[in-house]
């Protein structure tokens, strides 16, 4: 195995405070999710980071079948923040996906295989509900 990349990040004050990457590239302020704050939450960030990884999952996933990912393709991540009383706090993830100019099936397959290699979708597979669906 070898390390491709680590991000590192120095956060403050939780929800409602800020983080920052080493390099300087990221510079945000957190506010809660549904709140008035003026800054992002770590769900948005999450569903940012996933749909951006699986797109690049997609273009792989594309390429194995013999298919060209069309430039246009795009991501509609939604990533719910739940509670209840059994679980307490949980995730669950939609991922809709827009592939303009192939057909369903081809774009479901790409979609199917993307899921399979998208470090995102590894890594919350059988941890939260994600539904992933080619549109």
């Amino acid at each position: 195995m070898s390390i491709l990349y680590t991000a590192k990040t120095y956060t403050t004050g939780g929800r409602n405070g800020q983080s920052r990457s080493d390099d300087g590239r990221l510079d945000i302020v957190l506010s809660a999710p549904g709140s008035n704050g003026a800054g992002t939450n770590p769900e948005q960030l999450f569903a940012a980071g996933w749909s951006a990884c699986f797109i690049g999952a997609m273009t792989r996933a594309a390429k194995e079948i013999g298919l060209a990912l069309p430039a246009d393709v795009s991501v509609a991540a939604e990533v719910d923040l739940g509670s209840d009383a059994e679980q307490g706090y949980f995730l669950q993830a939609r991922l809709n996906v827009t592939l303009p100019g192939l057909e369903r099936a081809a774009a479901q397959a790409i979609v199917d295989r993307a899921h399979q290699l998208c470090p995102y979708s590894k890594a919350t597979r059988g941890n939260i509900n994600a539904v992933v669906t080619a549109l």
